[in-house]
């Protein structure tokens, strides 16, 4: 099982979370991350250090999250790999915790 990063990063995208993979399991897009799910080990460090909530273990997804999922794997495969942490979007605290941004992700 691994870690699915959700909406609530887009467009946000603190990178918290990079700092303390074992693995550097974590891509980075335009305006979101993405976890690769055959490079994490589902070691549970990255979930409490996400300041915008987004992270969530592929078997607890909240509803409506649940195609994330395939999202992760399928843009892992074409994103960056992202191991240093870097500064969030300018506008990340505004966006955090908007609904309805799936329509914002670049690709």
């Amino acid at each position: 099982m691994a870690f699915v990063i959700t909406e609530n990063c887009i467009k946000c995208k603190y990178t918290d979370c990079v700092d303390v993979c074992p693995v550097d399991c974590f891509h980075e897009g335009p305006n979101f991350l993405v976890i690769d799910p055959d490079e994490c080990i589902d070691c549970t460090l990255c979930e409490p250090e996400c300041p915008a909530g987004a992270i969530h273990a592929e078997d607890e997804l909240p509803e409506g999250q649940e195609h994330f999922a395939a999202l992760n794997a399928e843009l892992a495969k074409t994103w960056p790999l992202i191991t240093e942490v870097k500064d969030a979007m300018p506008d990340a605290d505004e966006w955090n915790g908007k609904p309805d941004k799936f329509k914002l992700l670049e690709k």
